[in-house]
């Protein structure tokens, strides 16, 4: 029995190569089937996709054993793991690194494969074995690269330390635990709409409706990115200390792109769902964001980033993703160059049309995500041509970026309320004008009663928040009303309903928290105290503390309104013992108006300690709003399941 757990990594290792083989498989023996028309072969491919999920999460398994049962002879348990880890550490800590979260995307993968084996046995058979080539083909490459350039069973043996490196402090929180997982739920699930548009292209489906097919799979694949996203910026804004939510950083924009682009496919496979038009431009969309979801992961692993978020070292993973990126996006790309003009369709389409407005919105989106993309892509290719470095911050992104989103945000409420096909624009002005009127005066209101100076950029903000409210409790009443009661209100629109209403709550707390936040960089000693907004801040006092894997201190912060106290904080600065790495605990207060957030820094001469203090206005509406658009497309996805024969 000892022999056997002793060789568990190898077992892991071992399913991984029979998974890579599967994988191969999976490609090649529907393709065989489609080219002889041999139901038998085609059939196949379920069976096998079912084996390659199982020897991912076997190899996934004794992983984790590894983890659990501390055994550092395996060199990527010994470079993310220590003994003295807590155990739901030692288990996040299997994608605390490159090899490991790579092996989780496939994991992931995988039982998105499972998902489209169970949900597809309605669809035809020819079509379904298109898709499970394709997607055969995508794990084979990802396999391929984990076996050759990132194997998470290698050896340090016979010389292997007893207690392990320790996971990277910045991952030892509960956010990392769930945070990747879902992210990585999102990049891979457009893997699923990339093969149905690959399967449409290859086989010239103009007939099949492979929009009302594609629509669930989009939409949840939005749904899981989005919360993968609010998750980490809501680890960002109170693990890194710095008190924001969002930096502009390389590696959140790689999946901030991919989500872009989801927006404007959701609404592009809707008009091509219900008025077969855009076809075109959805199966493009479909193309672009899983290919967007492989640069990031590119940008993540090729080791040409350095980000808190970001894997790998190793030159020759970066050359062979970026080969595998090439080969994915340049034959996806000449198959639509070559088919692509078979969907197109010439009919007119009037300017204050429906259909007019969500194409709009789609150009927009894309305009905004190929900003995005540059200022992310150019200070890396400005590096490589002049050996030089340069960044591109939050100016380059609010010039830019804004001007895209300000148009799309206006078009929210009228897509809804407008009508398929020709809309005159009195009727157009007749539903939205007093909506219109009502945002404007409001937004002037706020500004002009708050606090602080009158200002154009918030009373923009808290228009077009106010302005997707009212469009969207109108829409809602409109269909309530025509419906005859809330409960025959279908999932799809109350998805669309939330989904939009998570936009406004979103925009509004983005514009107050980026104008209105007090921020405060204080040297401070016990006793004494700081005003912050309408609060009383005191230190009152400070204690040595010591966790399984560190030593560190923890203050007392006292808050007091009206000589009440109100609570009490417990920020703390922690030294991790193996590694020697400082890290800053935040301590929050939190609430649905306002955070205050307070991060010890240094510790200073007689005695004090200089402290970071932020009052932090609305800043939960972003994490609320993010949600809110998840659930919608949960819901929208589930109103889908019935109709798309899936």
């Amino acid at each position: 029995m000892v022999n056997c757990l002793t060789m568990i990594p190898e077992i892991g290792h071992f399913a991984l190569i029979i998974a890579f083989c599967l994988a191969g498989l999976l490609a090649l023996l529907p393709m065989i089937g489609l080219y002889h028309k041999n139901d038998v072969w085609m059939q196949a491919a379920r069976p096998i996709a079912l084996g390659q999920c199982f020897f991912i999460l076997l190899s996934f398994m004794c992983l984790l054993y590894a983890f659990i049962h501390n055994d550092f002879s395996v060199a990527y348990v010994a470079g993310n793991s220590n003994a003295a880890l807590p155990i739901f550490y030692k288990i996040s800590a299997i994608w605390g690194g490159h090899e490991g979260s790579l092996l989780l995307w496939i994991l992931i993968f995988s039982g998105w494969v499972f998902a489209v084996n169970v949900c597809s046995h309605q669809l035809p058979l020819v079509f379904v074995a298109k898709v499970f080539a394709v997607l055969g083909m995508i794990g084979f490459g990802f396999l391929l690269f984990l076996l050759t350039t990132s194997n998470p069973f290698a050896r340090l043996l016979p010389n292997y330390s007893m207690d392990g490196n320790d996971l990277n402090p910045l991952l030892q929180d509960p956010g990392l635990i769930f945070h990747p997982p879902l992210l990585y739920m999102g990049y891979v699930g457009f893997s699923v709409p990339f093969a149905f548009a690959i399967s449409v292209l290859w086989g010239n489906e103009q007939n099949m409706p492979w929009a009302k097919w594609m629509r669930p799979w989009v939409l949840s694949a939005f749904a899981f990115l989005t919360i993968g996203i609010a998750l980490g910026s809501f680890w960002a804004y109170y693990e890194l200390g710095w008190g924001g939510w969002w930096f502009w950083d390389p590696v959140e924009n790689a999946s901030f792109m991919p989500w872009l682009v989801s927006i404007a496919l959701i609404h592009s496979l809707m008009v091509s769902d219900k008025r077969q038009l855009f076809q075109g431009w959805t199966l493009l969309l479909s193309i672009i964001v899983f290919v967007l979801s492989l640069l990031g992961t590119f940008l993540v692993r090729s080791g040409i980033l350095t980000s808190v978020h970001a894997f790998a070292t190793d030159p020759r993973r970066g050359i062979f993703l970026l080969e595998f990126l090439l080969v994915v996006a340049g034959s996806a790309l000449l198959l639509y160059a070559i088919k692509g003009n078979k969907f197109s369709n010439p009919r007119k389409i009037d300017l204050f049309s429906r259909e007019a407005m969500i194409l709009f919105s789609t150009f927009l989106l894309i305009g905004g995500g190929a900003s995005v993309l540059l200022g992310t892509i150019f200070p890396l290719i400005y590096d490589a041509l002049t050996s030089q470095k340069i960044s591109v911050g939050f100016p380059y992104f609010n010039a830019v970026f804004i001007p895209f989103m300000i148009p799309v945000l206006i078009l929210i409420p009228l897509g809804p309320l407008s009508q398929w096909g020709p809309n005159s624009l009195k009727s157009m002005a007749t539903k939205t004008g007093s909506l219109g009127a009502l945002s404007i005066a409001f937004a002037f209101c706020v500004s002009l009663f708050s606090a602080n100076p009158f200002s154009w950029g918030v009373s923009l903000g808290l228009g077009l928040g106010m302005w997707i409210t009212l469009g969207t409790a109108n829409f809602a009443l409109i269909k309530i009303q025509k419906q005859g009661s809330i409960k025959r209100v279908s999932l799809g629109a109350w998805g669309m309903i939330f989904a939009h209403f998570g936009m406004a709550v979103l925009v509004i707390g983005i514009t107050i928290v980026s104008n209105n936040e007090i921020e405060k960089e204080v040297e401070i000693n016990i006793n004494q105290s700081v005003k912050l907004h309408d609060v009383e801040v005191v230190f009152k006092n400070l204690n040595t503390i010591e966790g399984p894997n560190y030593i560190g201190h923890k203050g007392h912060f006292q808050l007091e309104k009206n000589g009440q106290t109100i609570s009490d904080l417990y920020p703390e600065k922690r030294i991790f013992v193996v590694q020697g790495s400082k890290m800053t605990e935040t301590a929050i207060d939190p609430g649905l108006w306002r955070d205050i957030y307070i991060a010890l820094a240094d510790k200073l001469e007689k005695g004090k300690w200089s402290a970071r203090i932020y009052y932090k206005p609305l800043v939960r509406w972003i994490w609320l709003g993010a949600l809110l658009m998840a659930v919608g497309g949960f819901l929208a996805a589930l109103g889908r399941r019935n109709t798309s024969k899936w």
